[in-house]
């Protein structure tokens, strides 16, 4: 009895063995086209961790150099347990977001599905993402130019900065990180910082971030399972403070939540999921890009003079503590160059996951259906062929090169480009505003931003400030 259990399981772990095997070389058979050159790499990994494994995030990287320089631009592999066109093209890129819903499809590991949650915008596909847009789009466009706004992230900076006033030495990812929390959740759900559950709700979101980046292994204890259990607490406090709110409806506030009570086409739990999409994106992406500019302003001496110039001309127009405004914001010329160099050298999304929805012939090359496709920003953005001295921080060259063209893709493309991307540019324009009056700062050249493949600073960007004033 006991032999022929042993039996079976040898047996059918040697059959799900099998079956992974044939399902990493089969698509290298059976093709239906030519498709782009490449290797697979090892059965069921594939060439996964060479193309994960961690470099500075201005560069493309030991797996992109070595694959662009044998294969070219677009090319074949096997990621993510998946047969793939890696495209480092930008028309490619191009066309693969032009063509969302039609030819591609967002399609992120089933582990990020399971963090997030179906209702996710991240996630979602067709007519539900489309609802979801939608919406996210009108609040953000109700709400990037309202005072309140603006007062809450120009108050929320003044804050951080003064606690600097007699330190030396700050670690900026976490002063980042406080800001852009303190702000979002301000914004998004009506909570101060001095309220219970701003803590609660932070504590499970620090827990919830090390869990998108985690082996997505569902065992207690594993940085996955104990994220999934945060986003599940911070999904509870969210629906409480909609309670709260229905029953007190008559107390107006101006907030994300009171306008997202309101809208009829979503249901409770894509109103919740849409609260957590929304700190996700407020919280570190919007740090990330603060670190990104502070790192490269204290490597750039001359740009960061010409930033200084353009904010206390700024300030000169105004009476004293007279809060910013709007107007201020669109004066802010320079600075809208400093974020967009930024982002285009630093990298906050090195790529994005899509699939083939059908057989797609494009140029001399067919992508499968059901292929997973990879769009690098990263290698455009960093491509000298498009970008003079394209491994420089040059905020020049924003003067005479369109955000909107073809080689600049740091907020996506197409129906999925980031809803959110003017109110993070506002809060970090807001922010440097009072930084580079109030502060001289340097930064070591070794702690750089790095790509895991989600970006962040080894030691957390350490700062060496001294307090000034205009």
């Amino acid at each position: 009895m006991a032999g022929g259990f042993w039996l079976a399981t040898v047996v059918g772990m040697f059959g799900l063995v099998l079956g992974l095997i044939l399902k990493h070389f089969l698509p290298l058979f059976f093709r239906l086209g030519p498709v782009p050159r490449g290797t697979f790499g090892w059965p069921i990994l594939g060439e996964t961790l060479r193309f994960l494994k961690p470099h500075p995030s201005n560069s493309l990287g030991a797996f992109l150099q070595d694959h662009c320089s044998r294969y070219g631009k677009v090319f074949k592999s096997h990621l993510f347990f998946s047969p793939t066109v890696v495209s480092c093209d930008q028309d490619l890129n191009y066309f693969i977001l032009q063509n969302e819903g039609k030819l591609f499809e967002c399609s992120y590991p089933k582990s990020i599905h399971g963090i997030l949650g179906k209702h996710s915008l991240l996630v979602t596909v067709g007519d539900t993402h489309k609802r979801l847009r939608n919406v996210a789009l009108s609040l953000v466009t109700i709400t990037k130019s309202k005072p309140e706004f603006l007062h809450d992230i120009e108050t929320t900076a003044i804050r951080i900065l003064h606690s600097w006033k007699d330190k030396s030495q700050v670690i900026f990812c976490e002063e980042a990180r406080k800001f852009t929390f303190n702000v979002i959740v301000k914004q998004v759900l009506g909570l101060t910082q001095d309220e219970p559950q701003t803590t609660r709700i932070l504590e499970d979101f620090l827990t919830f971030m090390k869990g998108l980046i985690s082996l997505p292994l569902y065992i207690p204890g594993t940085p996955y399972a104990r994220a999934v259990q945060a986003r599940s607490r911070i999904s509870s406090t969210v629906k409480s403070i909609i309670e709260e709110r229905k029953r007190n409806s008559g107390n107006c506030r101006s907030d994300f939540l009171e306008i997202l009570l309101t809208v009829d086409t979503l249901s409770e739990e894509e109103k919740v999921s849409f609260v957590l999409d929304s700190l996700l994106g407020g919280y570190e992406t919007t740090s990330i890009l603060m670190a990104m500019v502070v790192h490269f302003l204290s490597q750039s001496p001359p740009a960061l003079q010409k930033l200084k110039e353009e904010h206390r001309t700024i300030r000169s127009m105004k009476q004293k503590d007279e809060k910013l405004n709007w107007e201020d914001y669109k004066k802010m010329e320079f600075t809208q160059n400093v974020i967009n160099e930024a982002l285009r050298y630093g990298n906050i999304v090195k790529f994005v996951h899509r699939k083939a929805l059908k057989d797609v012939k494009y140029r001399d090359y067919l992508i499968p259906s059901g292929w997973k496709v990879l769009p690098v920003f990263s290698a455009v953005h960093l491509d000298p062929t498009l970008h003079a001295n394209a491994f420089q921080f040059h905020p020049w060259r924003w003067e005479s090169q369109d955000q909107m063209c073809k080689k600049f893709s740091a907020f996506g493309g197409g129906s999925r480009y980031c809803p959110g991307s003017e109110l993070a540019k506002v809060e970090v324009a807001f922010f440097l505003h009072h930084l580079v009056l109030s502060f001289r700062w340097r930064s070591t050249e070794d702690d750089l931003p790095l790509a895991y493949p989600y970006v962040e600073f080894q030691r957390g960007l350490v700062l060496y400030v001294d307090h000034c004033s205009i």
